[in-house]
């Protein structure tokens, strides 16, 4: 089973390979800067700074009432998607990490086979945390970006993801479970918060 969900019959290894062989020192600065945006110890900036856009966004009120309650529901459905789901899902990492312990490619790999940038790790390679971060923080927003935005999200999360084995931190496996685990978090506390919106919304006013 290991073999086919994550050694994909050996492309596993060989895109790593593909990725960290890859050596330009602006490129490590890049790919360094792309992991450092993908720690999830940034809950709190990033946070602060959903909320700073959501006050410019729904401080310019549409001229249909209904509109703009729209609009105010949608952004406190992200807030709230954002931050339950950042607790979630760092919760189950906390259990999948050293539940599984896969070895990181530096443990996983022959010595001297992987170009490692920054401060080497060894355990807890499945699934990778920062990936999953940012497709937290993208995922989390979806329902309020345009199309461009969405866009410069997707190239965000593979920043994130590509940087993880660049820097010979995580298998491509490591990401891509990282990317799925985290997007399967989101949607269904998605779905959860939407249904209390839906049953707050049908419940009747109290005339008083």
């Amino acid at each position: 089973m290991k073999e086919f969900l994550y050694d994909w019959g050996g492309a596993n290894v060989w895109l790593f390979h593909a990725i960290n062989d890859i050596r330009f020192e602006w490129l490590d600065q890049f790919m360094l800067l792309g992991t450092a945006l993908g720690d999830h110890n940034l809950f709190i900036p990033y946070l602060a700074l959903l909320t700073l856009l959501a006050l410019v966004m729904v401080s310019r009120p549409a001229q249909d009432p209904r509109l703009y309650r729209l609009q105010v529901t949608r952004w406190m459905s992200v807030f709230a998607v954002f931050s339950v789901a950042y607790l979630l899902d760092g919760l189950l990492l906390g259990f999948l990490k050293p539940l599984l312990d896969f070895p990181r490619p530096p443990l996983a790999l022959p010595p001297g086979t992987v170009n490692i940038v920054g401060t080497p790790e060894y355990h807890h390679s499945l699934p990778s945390g920062h990936s999953s971060f940012a497709m937290l923080v993208v995922a989390s927003l979806w329902p309020v970006l345009n199309r461009k935005w969405r866009v410069a999200g997707v190239a965000f999360v593979l920043w994130v993801g590509i940087s993880r084995s660049s820097l010979g931190a995580h298998f491509p496996a490591d990401v891509l479970a990282g990317f799925l685990s985290s997007l399967a978090v989101v949607m269904l506390v998605y779905v959860a918060v939407h249904k209390l919106v839906q049953l707050a919304g049908r419940r009747p006013v109290d005339a008083g």
